[in-house]
Parts: structure tokens; sequence; C-alpha cells
């Protein structure tokens, strides 16, 4: 079952949004850091189908532009003393205004200018919703 739950590290200040899929594992990825409203939002989607069809130079590419995809389960999230669970509908929302801050258009990754660009990875259509 999908679950979703967000946290603050005070310290960094950052929030983290995420999404888990069935075996607790992250989906979807979202940070926003708290001084300037700064946002990634990775989906693991997109990092196997660049793991599978692209280069390092495409991974890299992908990760300046979306961030890093959490590894790992994240079942000891639920019980993490910041940790918060929040609705899909929220993590929808959330997710889009992410998206949109980044400029995603119609399942780009990267462009022509980026240094690891690799021609027909930035093109590809993603699914990113689960």
């Amino acid at each position: 079952m999908t679950w979703w739950i967000r946290a603050l590290y005070e310290d960094e200040g950052l929030w983290s949004y995420f999404e888990a899929d069935d075996e607790g594992w992250a989906a979807r990825h979202v940070e926003i850091r708290a001084a300037d409203g700064a946002p990634t939002a990775a989906c693991l989607r997109e990092v196997l189908h660049l793991r599978d069809h692209g280069d390092l130079g495409a991974m890299a590419c992908y990760e300046r532009r979306y961030g890093v995809l959490a590894e790992g389960s994240l079942e000891g999230w639920r019980d993490h003393a910041g940790a918060v669970e929040m609705s899909g509908d929220e993590f929808e929302r959330l997710w889009a205004k992410a998206r949109r801050a980044l400029g995603r258009s119609a399942g780009t990754a990267c462009g022509p200018g980026c240094p690891g660009h690799t021609p027909g990875i930035a093109s590809a259509q993603f699914e990113s919703t689960p």
C-alpha cells in the first residue's frame, strides 16, 4: 500500500516529502529548502529509466535538475520524531508545484545545453505517477 510522509530537518532547514511504494521504498521524493523555497523532485521511474537507457552523464544531469532520490526503505521514517503522515492528495499538489518550479516540460529530464545530456534520453516520455 502506498503511503506518504513529510519530515523537517531543522538543522538543515529542509522539508522532505516522500511517497513510499508497497515495499516501503521511495517512489517519489520532494525536498524544499526553508530558506528560499527551492525544491527538488525526483522519481524512481525516471531514475530507473535513466539507469537502464542512459549513461552517467544523463543521470548526473537529472540529479542536478531534480535532485537525488532517497535510497533504502522508508519504514524507519514513520517513527522519526519529526515525521508526519500526509495525504496522497497533499503530496500530489506538492509534487506538481515542485515540478512546475523546476521547469518540467512534457517528459524532459534535461536539455541539449546540459553537459551530461544524452540525445533521446531527455525526450523520453516518463510516467511520473506510480
